[in-house]
């Protein structure tokens, strides 16, 4: 993440993320600490999760290869669906709001391990560190750009556009398989619009969103990095054949 240096001292807006901030600086500063806290709480919880999945080989095989746990797999993976609306509406209502993350997070991270359950370690690997090195890179630049004046609300109608278009293509490739040629495109469109949603929700967290909205924030990034780690998965087990 950017921090403010020597430079902007001298100026006396040490602390300032962009050009023409009113707010408490110092405030905003602890906003964004707290958010990219609980953030990694999030993904260190989905990385033992998946962990235990992937290691554990019969979890992987009893919810993959035997009926009951097959339906017991969907109901897992709907769970973090449905506890959205109550996470989004009690976000502000302690510690309600922190046990909605858990159970959203934990329901989600076995979706993600099942991803893995049967992809090459070294896929898995190469797949976290790329998603590591895009997601530092872009949170980067954006803190960059927000403090020479760049603003990125723009994106937001154009990504929902693209959610929407994404959806329809998955759709399509699950009623009628394109093969790995479709898979290939759909993975590459996916990560290129969560990178611009790393992007864009980051912006947000520097100007938009407000102090009680931190769970609303931090489901956002997590939700735009578990999808393009999931992406890049995808791609990488493709590539490899």
């Amino acid at each position: 993440m950017w921090q403010p240096g020597k430079g902007d001292l001298e100026t006396g807006n040490s602390n300032a993320l962009y050009p023409g901030m009113v707010e408490n600086a110092e405030l905003r500063w602890a906003f964004i600490r707290k958010i990219y806290s609980i953030v990694a709480i999030q993904l260190l919880l989905t990385a033992m999760v998946a962990a235990v999945i992937v290691f554990v080989r019969p979890i992987a095989i009893f919810f993959a290869k035997t009926p009951a746990g097959f339906l017991l797999y969907i109901v897992i993976l709907i769970i973090p669906f449905i506890v959205l609306c109550p996470l989004y509406h009690y976000h502000d209502r302690h510690p309600l709001n922190l046990f909605l993350l858990g159970l959203f997070t934990v329901t989600l991270s076995f979706g993600v391990g099942m991803s893995c359950a049967f992809t090459k370690g070294k896929i898995i690997l190469e797949a976290a560190i790329l998603t590591a090195v895009v997601v530092v890179s872009l949170t980067q630049y954006t803190f960059w750009a927000a403090k020479r004046g760049h603003d990125f609300s723009f994106l937001g109608p154009f990504l929902f556009a693209a959610t929407i278009l994404l959806m329809v293509f998955g759709l399509i490739q699950m009623l009628f398989p394109l093969g790995r040629t479709g898979v290939m495109i759909y993975a590459l469109l996916g990560a290129l619009i969560f990178s611009a949603y790393i992007v864009y929700d980051t912006d947000n967290i520097i100007k938009r969103f407000s102090y009680d909205e931190y769970i609303i924030a931090s489901v956002s990034l997590y939700l735009d990095i578990i999808n393009l780690f999931l992406n890049l998965l995808t791609i990488l087990r493709e590539l490899d054949g």
